[in-house]
């Protein structure tokens, strides 16, 4: 304390100034200069002993309480603070910053799906008696007995069917091989000719003895609802910058007179539906296959974003990927993207589906994307939960898809013109 310390000065001083006499009684006068400690020598002895003392009794305070705040006034206490476990004040990006916000593909595809059914709702009921065509209708071929392409099936031949389209499907077993490619152009031909569909969609990938590519370019590009048929890949990479070309409105994939690419579609939409325009704005897409990376880096440059494209053999792509404002990730490689790759306030879409081990997992395996997702959401502004973002997507775009077949076949007068009867029946059911 204060007053410890003046007791303590008030000694010292007492001390040398006894010690001076002392010496001077002893020796006489001549003996003074060298026994006699100089004004600085006194005054470093006054500091260096209170230090001593406050020192001592600071320890003794510690030892008796090392984890207590000092209940003293005095201002020289020492004071330590408390400790507190990690598992609730521990600091972390997490709790420093909020979370990115998940874009919840599934309520984004149910809306969608919502959508559609409504409008489809909108058409007479169909009949014996109904024209052919009078609602979508969409026709799937599926070759061979893998058990994710069946399921894939089943999700959308439900989904045409919930939201009122017709669906038509042929199976192939291809036991021993036996399915031949003359045997599927045969039925693409049908189906091409059939007034009934709308769209007809080849399940891939197809037995190895098969040509894709041959089977694809089978289907009309007008039914062609994948967007994979080369007529309607061409229209898709046509930017339409020369004079004298028409300007398409590629914020209404409605508006379009092809069909786009069903993940790349969904991909876009997504951004759409939570607001992000990527008009001027550096976009990455990592991968370049012809299914995902480069259908969806045209409708990025399309919306007017700056794509920059990477791939295997792109230099330091951590620094390409940290100068997006939107980052897609379409390679197929689990967590390939740490998240600090991503730019503060990105937004993210990972089209990639992966399994890992997981032996917490029911399955034994679990799902995760190409972007390393809890890592990932600590630094970005939106992204994509794998599964649940992209995936519910691809169904709704195949369907709004048929759906824009239909209306072309039909001009949009025709739904117009539904809607009317379908007021004017509700009108003079209210009369009666």
């Amino acid at each position: 304390s204060k007053s410890r310390i003046k007791k303590i000065t008030r000694y010292n001083r007492e001390y040398f100034i006894a010690s001076q006499q002392q010496a001077v009684y002893c020796s006489g006068p001549s003996s003074i200069t060298s026994f006699m400690p100089s004004r600085a020598a006194v005054l470093l002895g006054i500091v260096v002993l209170s230090l001593v003392f406050v020192q001592s009794t600071a320890s003794t305070a510690f030892l008796a309480s090392p984890f207590e705040v000092s209940s003293a006034p005095s201002s020289s206490a020492l004071r330590i603070p408390q400790t507190k476990t990690m598992a609730t004040t521990a600091s972390s990006p997490s709790s420093s910053s909020p979370l990115a916000k998940d874009i919840d593909g599934k309520s984004i595809a149910a809306a969608i799906r919502s959508e559609l059914t409504q409008q489809i709702s909108l058409l007479p009921p169909s009949t014996a008696s109904s024209p052919p065509g009078s609602r979508p209708g969409l026709a799937v071929m599926l070759v061979g007995q893998r058990r994710d392409s069946q399921t894939y099936v089943r999700m959308k031949q439900k989904a045409c069917h919930d939201c009122g389209m017709n669906s038509f499907l042929r199976v192939y077993d291809n036991v021993d091989g036996d399915v031949t490619e003359e045997l599927l152009l045969n039925q693409i031909s049908e189906w091409n000719d059939d007034l009934a569909v709308h769209g007809i969609l080849v399940q891939l990938p197809l037995p190895a003895h098969i040509d894709e590519e041959v089977i694809l370019r089978a289907v009309r590009p007008d039914k062609d609802v994948d967007g994979l048929h080369p007529a309607n890949t061409a229209r898709l990479f046509s930017t339409s910058t020369h004079a004298g070309a028409a300007k398409l409105n590629w914020k209404d994939f409605s508006s379009l007179p092809f069909h786009v690419p069903c993940t790349p579609q969904g991909c876009i939409e997504l951004l759409d539906r939570i607001g992000v325009d990527v008009e001027g704005k550096n976009a990455v897409v990592i991968g370049r296959s012809n299914l995902v990376g480069l259908p969806v880096a045209m409708l990025l440059l399309h919306r007017n974003a700056t794509v920059t494209i990477v791939h295997s053999r792109t230099r330091d792509i951590e620094a390409v990927v940290k100068n997006a404002d939107v980052v897609i990730a379409a390679v197929g490689r689990a967590k390939m993207v740490p998240g600090s790759w991503l730019k503060k306030g990105a937004v993210v879409v990972d089209v990639g589906i992966n399994s890992v081990e997981d032996a917490t997992a029911k399955r034994g395996y679990r799902l995760v994307g190409d972007v390393d997702y809890d890592c990932a959401r600590e630094i970005c502004e939106w992204i994509t939960p794998v599964p649940g973002g992209v995936g519910p997507m691809t169904i709704a775009m195949l369907l709004r898809n048929t759906w824009n077949s239909w209306k072309r076949k039909n001009g949009d007068s025709a739904t117009a013109g539904a809607a009317d009867d379908v007021a004017s029946e509700a009108v003079e059911g209210g009369k009666q």
